[in-house]
């Protein structure tokens, strides 16, 4: 996801109103995924979870002990499939 990349950049140049910004669209991109039951199917509890753990990792205690190149390798696939449907 595009604005988890952007909220992770903008923190580590200290942008922290956009990184705060680029968090909140991911969060409701995710939102509005959980809440689609076509864009589900079997994936909910994933879905929830990472939900779960950004909101850890931006404003909780990172009690997961998520990183930035973690995100950036979970989101890089979606990121590439997406980029290849568009090209479509």
């Amino acid at each position: 996801m595009l604005d988890v990349g952007r909220a992770i950049n903008s923190k580590n140049q200290n942008d922290l109103g956009y990184s705060r910004l680029a968090f909140e669209r991911a969060l409701e991109l995710l939102d509005l995924t959980i809440s689609d039951p076509k864009n589900i199917k079997g994936s909910r509890r994933e879905v929830l979870r990472v939900r779960e753990a950004l909101v850890d990792y931006f404003v909780g205690s990172n009690q997961y002990s998520s990183t930035d190149k973690l995100w950036e390798n979970y989101f890089y696939n979606f990121n590439y499939a997406a980029a290849l449907e568009r090209r479509r």
